[in-house]
C-alpha cells in the first residue's frame, strides 16, 4: 500500500509546481454567473498559499471580485498543471506594489505603482489539484507507447490534492 503524502508535503509539492509558472489564469465569475478567465502574471513567485496579482482599479476583473470573491487560478507548465480554488481581495497596499513590482507589470501598466489606478488582487488558495509528468513529453509519450504495448493503463505520473 503506498504511504498517503502528509498535508505539507502536498502543500510544498503544490508550492513547487506553482513557483515556476509566472503567467497563470484566473477566473472569476461575471455579473450573469458566467465563468471568465484571463491571462494574469503571478508576481511573488515563492507561493505560500497566496498568489498576487497587478489590475487596474476599474477593470471588469476587479468589478467580478468585488461582486464575488470565490476564484480559480490553474497554472500550467510543460509537463505540470495546478487549478488552485480560492478567494480574492481588491489590495491597495503601495509599499507592497512597489516590493512586487516589475519591468513585465510595466509593460502592462506604465503608470507606475504609485498611481491610485494600480491595485493588487492577493488570491488567498483554500485549497489545489496538481498533475505533474516528471520528465516532460518524453515521459508521457513514452508510458503512452507502453500501455498501447502491454494494454495497461496509462500511467500519466503524479496526480495529488491539497488543502491550504
Amino acid at each position: 500500500m503506498t504511504e498517503q503524502p502528509s498535508h505539507a508535503d502536498q502543500v510544498r509539492r503544490v508550492a513547487d509546481l506553482a513557483e515556476d509558472v509566472r503567467v497563470g489564469m484566473l477566473t472569476t465569475r461575471d455579473a450573469d454567473g458566467r465563468l471568465v478567465a484571463r491571462p494574469m502574471a503571478q508576481q511573488e513567485v515563492e507561493f505560500d498559499g497566496d498568489l498576487w496579482f497587478f489590475a487596474e482599479r476599474d477593470s471588469r476583473k476587479v468589478a467580478h471580485l468585488r461582486a464575488d470573491p470565490a476564484v480559480g487560478v490553474t497554472l500550467t507548465s510543460s509537463d505540470s498543471w495546478v487549478s488552485i480554488h480560492g478567494t480574492a481581495e481588491v489590495v491597495e497596499d503601495r509599499a507592497k506594489a512597489r516590493e512586487l513590482w516589475n519591468p513585465w507589470v510595466e509593460a502592462w501598466l506604465p503608470q507606475g505603482p504609485e498611481d491610485p489606478s494600480v491595485v493588487l488582487i492577493k488570491v488567498t488558495a483554500r485549497g489545489a489539484e496538481y498533475w505533474d509528468t516528471p520528465g516532460g513529453r518524453i515521459a508521457s509519450v513514452l508510458s503512452f507507447v507502453k500501455a498501447k504495448v502491454t494494454g495497461e493503463r496509462y500511467d500519466g505520473g503524479e496526480h495529488g490534492t491539497a488543502d491550504m
